[in-house]
């Protein structure tokens, strides 16, 4: 595919006791820095041991069949999800991607192995905000309503399903997902609360966002404000990253997404900390820049591209990638989806719509749904102040809160893997 091709290049430099809390005496994480954690993630030493080859296949969903697709897209084939199978009757588990993930993005690949491993079928979706989604899924293809992104993904899991029919046998189905994933897993657990189809016996948001409005302000301000020189020297600096990155493949000889890789970068420049906060920053503006340029030209343009405008493979990208990536999520939420969730209902408010985008929207339910719990880091660089004695108050004994790990860079620590699997088989640590 050729859509927002400076864009997607950028994504190489970032890719990816009691019940209810850890003692820090028995989990041990190498990392003090939760941006370290969160970009480094967890060193090979630390990690569980998960099976290196898993039995695979990709499933296309066709949502809407008769969506015309700009020729801009390569997207027509229906939306791909990954299924990893057993060879027996198991439950199947349902994994939702974060923020403008794919269905194999390499934390998804992870959870994948860790459950085979368990002995689940997983079916991993992709995130509401990438492309794929957008285009082939989406209802409104304005993603970020996090109700309306729910209903979107439940309607892919029971098509999912109906689909696997006669391809492997299942007994209970169970729900997960990471980061934004993570807070649309519980709006999905509340459709499937009223219509029943899927019945989730388990689910487990890791790492979610408390307001998705809060998370994505302080992503936002990570790259603007972390940028030598400001906002406006963006370029330079990208162009001082991408050099960096270019040294180290010829003195390396290879390239890989991982956090080892980066953090041979990161070490190049004299300020660590404000380089680490900056990349972390870039990764979620490329992949909203991404989501933003999806959105808009799926309908009609009139955003950051001209209206009604065709696009195709020879359109020169360039110009709206640079537009794209100087526009904040925040920007999108109150220029873009604010408005168009005034369409079906003009009394709301902007304030209402950022409750709507969160837990808090669901309280009432998440405090007695005993299948829901959480597993989260005290030091998430996504939560703010008061985020994590939020989440203890909501889930009570249902959360479990590791010291350190920053935002889900813990999540192939084996203690962690090992929560993981326990919650889903038995309920317990």
């Amino acid at each position: 595919m050729r859509v927002v091709g400076i864009i997607l290049i950028t994504l190489i430099a970032f890719t990816g006791s009691a019940k209810g809390t850890y003692a820090a005496s028995t989990y041990i994480f190498p990392f003090s820095n939760p941006y370290e954690a969160t970009v480094i993630e967890t060193p090979p030493a630390f990690q569980a041991e998960i099976p290196k080859r898993v039995p695979q296949k990709i499933i296309n969903v066709k949502v809407f069949p008769t969506r015309i697709i700009p020729k801009v897209f390569w997207y027509e084939n229906g939306l791909p999800c990954s299924l990893v199978y057993q060879d027996h009757k198991a439950p199947l588990i349902f994994i939702i991607a974060g923020t403008g993930a794919r269905y194999d993005s390499p934390k998804m690949v992870n959870l994948q192995h860790v459950f085979y491993r368990a002995g689940f079928h997983v079916l991993s979706i992709s995130s509401p905000t990438h492309m794929d989604f957008i285009i082939n899924a989406s209802s409104s293809m304005v993603p970020g309503d996090l109700a309306e992104d729910a209903k979107d993904l439940y309607r892919v899991m029971c098509l999912a399903t109906e689909k696997l029919r006669n391809k492997i046998a299942v007994t209970d189905y169970y729900l997960t997902g990471y980061s934004l994933g993570g807070i649309q897993s519980a709006f999905v657990t509340g459709i499937d609360e009223e219509q029943q189809s899927l019945q989730f016996k388990k689910v487990l948001l890791i790492n979610p966002p408390v307001s998705l409005y809060r998370s994505v302000s302080i992503l936002d301000r990570l790259l603007d404000e972390n940028i030598p020189g400001g906002i406006n020297n963006f370029k330079a600096w990208l162009d001082d990253v991408m050099q960096n990155l270019s040294d180290i493949y010829k003195e390396m000889g290879y390239f890989e997404f991982s956090g080892e890789y980066i953090y041979k970068v990161h070490k190049r420049y004299p300020k660590r900390e404000h380089f680490l906060r900056a990349i972390i920053g870039l990764s979620f503006r490329m992949s909203s820049s991404n989501m933003i340029f999806a959105a808009d030209i799926m309908n009609g343009g009139g955003y950051i591209t001209p209206k009604n405008v065709e696009m195709n493979y020879a359109t020169a990208l360039t110009p709206y990638a640079m537009v794209a990536s100087r526009t904040t999520f925040v920007d999108y939420f109150h220029q873009y989806l604010f408005p168009h969730a005034r369409l079906e209902n003009p009394t709301l408010t902007e304030n209402q719509l950022i409750d709507r985008l969160s837990l808090n929207h669901m309280e009432t339910y998440l405090r007695q749904a005993d299948k829901i719990g959480v597993l989260h880091n005290q030091d998430d660089i996504i939560l703010d102040e008061g985020d994590i004695a939020y989440i203890r108050h909501v889930f009570g004994p249902r959360a479990q809160i590791y010291p350190r790990g920053g935002h889900c860079g813990n999540m192939n620590h084996p203690e962690v893997v090992r929560f993981i699997i326990n919650f889903f088989n038995t309920g317990e640590d």
